[in-house]
């Protein structure tokens, strides 16, 4: 099924978790969290994806209690577990006027790439947020709107994303956005504090690829740094390409990324409703775990209930 939104930038902020109160903004969590999922990749000290694991080579600790594994499901195509639902963010400003056309055509090469997903959610902003979700028999439409994209406008990119988590937090299944940009925000309604409490809360594995060849050395750095933050706090990774052969390169790691991604669920032992945040620590036993590098977002929100 085909379902397609324009959201302004007076309306954005409605779409994500963020509501004025009186003296202040607080962030607003769901209540009712029944199970934590947890998106998680393990890598050697070389870097090399560890594929083979169970669920018994798994302790997950929240806050120091450890907590028992309810679900447990192992990447492509060992166990296709939960369906794949794939986000797909354009920034499409005039900032990214020189850098479009590439971005075009490295979205439409993922797509190519990428097979797996139920469905695909296209945002693509500059001033303004505009959102479609298409079905796999949708992709003949999926393509041709990544081809008409043109440069214009500002660049609402904290709005786009918070309006993308938002979106994903109804869908059921494992979640990958995938975000094309160059990171400059200069339009949103959201601050960049907000939309990092909207990324930590958020079950979706953020990666990016970032085009930042044009920009000035000093916003090249700054830019980097944020597109890396956002993307690691999810258990993501950025990238940087500025060439083909370093997009192809790219595309092998998200790719082997998704497929060896491990899908963990458990139900949480703690009945506060404060909507507090709760660090999670996900432990590998299998001898040799201790030098595994795991990748996964470190915690979530708790449930809030008003007082």
């Amino acid at each position: 099924m085909f379902r397609r939104s324009r959201v302004s930038l007076a309306s954005a902020a409605a779409f994500v978790t963020i509501a004025q109160v009186a003296g202040g903004q607080e962030l607003l969590f769901r209540t009712g969290v029944e199970l934590v999922n947890l998106g998680v990749t393990v890598t050697d000290r070389r870097g090399e994806l560890i594929t083979d694991l169970t669920m018994d080579d798994f302790e997950i600790v929240e806050d120091g209690q450890t907590q028992a594994i309810r679900y447990f499901a192992r990447g492509l195509p060992v166990d296709p577990g939960p369906d794949l639902r794939l986000g797909l963010l354009l920034d499409v400003s005039e900032s990214m006027s020189e850098d479009l056309p590439f971005t075009r055509t490295a979205a439409i090469k993922f797509l190519n790439t990428l097979t797996d997903a139920v469905d695909v959610t296209v945002v693509d902003f500059d001033t303004e947020v505009r959102v479609a979700r298409y079905s796999q028999r949708e992709y003949a439409r999926l393509i041709e709107r990544i081809r008409q994209q043109k440069a214009r406008g500002s660049t609402a990119l904290y709005d786009a994303i918070g309006v993308y988590l938002d979106g994903a937090a109804g869908q059921q299944g494992r979640k990958i956005m995938l975000l094309y940009t160059d990171g400059g925000d200069t339009r949103s309604s959201i601050r960049y504090g907000e939309l990092r409490d909207l990324v930590r809360a958020s079950d979706v594995t953020i990666y990016v690829i970032g085009a930042l060849d044009h920009q000035s050395a000093s916003s090249r750095a700054s830019q980097r740094m944020l597109l890396q933050q956002i993307a690691e706090t999810t258990g993501g990774q950025a990238f940087f390409p500025s060439s083909t052969k370093d997009l192809d390169s790219a595309y092998d790691r998200v790719l082997e990324r998704i497929r060896a991604q491990y899908t963990i669920g458990y139900q949480s032992t703690n009945a506060v409703t404060d909507g507090a945040w709760r660090k999670v620590e996900i432990r590998v036993l299998r001898r040799g775990g201790r030098d595994y590098r795991i990748g996964s977002r470190n915690g979530y929100f708790g449930p809030y209930k008003r007082p």
